[in-house]
């Protein structure tokens, strides 16, 4: 998996603090932006985040590229609506000699290993001989959920917080909760008070939601 934050609002933190202020003052937003110190935007993000008034949070986003993820991967990544998404295609690109993800619990069996590899090396050859029958955007429906993808996703940051509450969570599925996990250290490392709290609701203080299926890391 190759995770990396390729653009994102410039000066995001203090875009959502300004966009706070005009609410409440005469002034445009270019002076806003002006007149904002650091301390003050910290201050203002964190009252912001504690107070749940997360509209302000929509004016920045951030877009990631996404490779050598599963096709099982994405088809969870695309239930977070509030979000842009490009793949690449396969009924324009065709998948000859996929490369494929290996959930650890296959890689650590032998014997799982060894029917896993079996099962996808049956799957190249009969979708390379489907190509040469039908076209591939046929051809693609024996192709597996383990095909790795590559994708483009922008998020704003209020849908990115609450992706980070429910795929960082021991309870998410363990490849989109490494994405989520690595997604986060990226966003952290340009806007860190925007993200200082995010995280699953057992570490932001929040009630943990999955009730008797809960982790019980934190009673």
């Amino acid at each position: 998996m190759e995770v990396n934050l390729i653009a994102w609002t410039p000066e995001p933190e203090k875009v959502v603090a300004a966009a706070a202020r005009l609410c409440y003052s005469p002034d445009a937003v270019p002076e806003l932006m002006a007149g904002l110190e650091r301390e003050q935007v910290r201050r203002l993000v964190g009252q912001l985040y504690d107070r749940g008034h997360l509209s302000t949070f929509e004016h920045v986003s951030f877009q990631f590229s996404v490779d050598g993820v599963s096709r099982a991967l994405s088809h969870q990544l695309v239930r977070h609506r509030i979000a842009s998404y490009s793949q690449r295609s396969q009924r324009y690109v065709r998948e000859t000699g996929f490369r494929s993800v290996v959930p650890p619990s296959v890689r650590e069996n032998p014997a799982a290993l060894t029917r896993f590899q079996a099962a996808l090396d049956e799957l190249q050859s009969a979708y390379a001989a489907l190509l040469e029958e039908v076209p591939a955007e046929d051809a693609r429906y024996v192709l597996p959920n383990a095909c790795m993808t590559s994708l483009l996703v922008t998020m704003n940051a209020r849908a990115l917080l609450h992706f980070f509450e429910l795929r960082t969570c021991t309870r998410a599925q363990w490849e989109i909760r490494e994405l989520a996990r690595r997604m986060l250290t990226l966003v952290r490392e340009v806007a860190p008070h925007l993200f200082r709290r995010a995280g699953p609701p057992c570490e932001t203080g929040k009630p943990c939601p999955e009730g008797e299926m809960s982790c019980k890391r934190k009673k």
